[in-house]
């Protein structure tokens, strides 16, 4: 396959994970409000788990024995889980726009570990075009008074460790199968939640005096049919993306596809007039034109340089 269809493949499946996991995103913050974010991350795990068998089974990969590389699957889901619930603390706590904002750190760390991590070469112009896709957050959502505060930490680290979990990830698919890979993640998100409200309830922990952690500590809440049907929809979701996420990473070099992760500013935008009904206004609007015209300009220099090539 040539380098092109490569990335283009790529763009796809980022495209395709990013629709999925900012719809789990969205489903996170609208229950955030009656679940502990341990007990929403626990669902999330133990409905994406028979989707993850299933997938395995029809595509006929064998869970043992082991990979050679497992040691380093494990370590990303562990730096993927502490991301993860990092993040759902931050968008529990902050609007879903800033947090998405402060989130998208997460190119800069791509591009910064991918020349020391990965031995990749970031050209100037993907720097450029990241930094212009930032800036196009920051226009979109302003953030003001409201970030700062240690609920905005969380989300920076979530940059941080998704970034980390990316590089793992594209180290270990060229030679474990992405099911594989994105199985043991979400593994390893249902034990980790289970062990954290193990120890918030049996501790009788209470962070409710802590605004940015007071979601962790929320009391259980068995969840009834319809919200149970939602968080086992958010499984589902959940499955989908990882496994196109380490597809995506996979298929082309870690600088070139973070970028095309602003585009989850866009799908927050629409959850939020669809589902918190934030509308957007021309500030907004326009932040999120710079983004997808950063995209676009990328794509477009590396068709120019592929042509030259």
């Amino acid at each position: 396959m040539s380098m092109g269809a490569n990335r283009k493949r790529a763009i796809t499946m980022v495209l395709v994970a990013i629709a999925f996991a900012t719809s789990q995103d969205a489903i996170v913050k609208a229950m955030s409000g009656g679940y502990p974010t341990w007990e929403t991350v626990f669902f999330r795990g133990l409905f994406a788990l028979p989707v993850f068998i299933g997938w395995l089974m029809w595509a006929k990969i064998a869970l043992w024995p082991m990979p050679k590389q497992w040691p380093l699957v494990l370590l990303r889901s562990v730096i993927l889980f502490s991301a993860y619930m990092a993040f759902a603390l931050a968008i529990a706590t902050l609007p879903l726009a800033n947090a998405v904002a402060i989130y998208f750190t997460m190119p800069f760390f791509v591009c910064a570990l991918s020349g020391w991590f990965l031995g990749e070469v970031v050209p100037g112009y993907r720097w450029a075009a990241i930094f212009m896709g930032f800036m196009g957050v920051l226009i979109s959502v302003r953030p003001g008074s409201e970030t700062f505060q240690p609920a905005s930490v969380l989300a920076l680290y979530s940059a941080l460790g998704y970034a980390l979990g990316q590089m793992l990830g594209r180290r270990v698919a060229q030679d474990v199968d992405p099911l594989f890979v994105a199985n043991m993640q979400s593994v390893l998100y249902l034990v980790g939640a289970a062990v954290i409200g193990a120890v918030v309830l049996g501790l009788g922990i209470d962070a409710s005096n802590a605004p940015s952690f007071a979601a962790l500590t929320r009391a259980w809440a068995m969840p009834p049919p319809l919200d149970l049907a939602v968080l086992a929809l958010m499984g589902v979701f959940s499955a989908i993306s990882s496994v196109f996420f380490v597809k995506a990473y996979q298929a082309a070099p870690a600088n070139f596809v973070a970028p095309f992760e602003y585009s989850a500013m866009i799908a927050a935008l629409f959850y939020g007039v669809v589902w918190f009904h934030d509308y957007p206004d021309g500030w907004t609007l326009s932040g999120a034109a710079i983004v997808v015209a950063a995209g676009l300009a990328m794509l477009w220099r590396d068709a120019h340089l592929q042509k030259r090539g």
